[in-house]
């Protein structure tokens, strides 16, 4: 019987004003969740320049091992909006104008306010196919595995929505969250062993500071309900061997 290969998803984040810190990406979040409850987990996430040769390697190393790759940035009309020919590069294809985008693109603005820089957005890989944006007409772009979409969140969103129904996703992601006041050096040892007893979840501790006091969430995520059931119980069991305060 063959073995079914995971199935998983990655993120390129394209924009110098990310880099920068002049604009908090805010599309990372997003796609991890929905593609989580797709069954499609984001295995990797990485963020480039509007530089082309970045851009050719992040997309060529991400998308040769997950299921699908998802890009964010750089499909507009100026003249860093370079996301188009860089993909295009990376599979090895010209970039060409697409008839279609451009009918929408045209529609949307109207005659006397379309121009070349507003047509560039029409440009895309050769072979590719085109996605929807409800927003302002421009559409994203597929080609093979890689999804290229806006980077304003807005409009990455409905893109997303509007291409979500046509992927092959496996079984959600399920998680369960366990705040407590158990400091992550006492319960160490102890965290390791319930993490080897239940090696089918993933169990991540994550410390807090909130009124006034400092505490752990511990999260325990897997595919299989009752695998993440059976390890929260064992992580709510230890937390209160140690005295902690089980679930706040």
């Amino acid at each position: 019987m063959a073995t079914q290969l995971a199935l998983t998803s990655a993120v390129l984040v394209i924009g110098n004003e990310v880099l920068s810190g002049r604009t908090q990406d805010a599309n990372l979040g997003f796609l991890a969740a929905r593609l989580a409850d797709l069954g499609l987990p984001v295995v990797e996430a990485r963020v480039v320049p509007d530089e082309e040769p970045a851009i050719v390697e992040a997309v060529n190393a991400l998308r040769a091992r997950v299921t699908y790759l998802f890009t964010t940035g750089g499909i507009g009309p100026t003249h860093d909006d370079i996301t188009a020919a860089a993909v295009a590069k990376a599979f090895d294809v010209p970039v060409v104008r697409d008839p279609e985008a451009e009918r929408r693109l045209r529609a949307h603005y109207g005659g006397g306010d379309v121009n070349e820089a507003r047509l560039k957005m029409a440009d895309v890989p050769r072979g590719a196919t085109l996605i929807d944006n409800p927003v302002s007409q421009a559409p994203g772009f597929r080609i093979g595995n890689v999804f290229v979409l806006a980077g304003v969140p807005v409009i990455a969103q409905a893109m997303f929505d509007a291409l979500a129904p046509g992927l092959a996703g496996g079984p959600p992601v399920r998680s369960r969250s366990i705040p407590c006041r158990v400091l992550e050096g006492d319960f160490a040892a102890d965290l390791a062993q319930v993490q080897a007893a239940h090696a089918t979840v993933g169990i991540g501790s994550y410390p807090f500071f909130r009124s006034g006091k400092v505490g752990v969430t511990l999260v325990i995520r897997g595919t299989d309900p009752d695998a993440v059931d059976a390890a929260s119980a064992d992580v709510e069991a230890m937390v209160r061997r140690l005295e902690g305060d089980p679930p706040i």
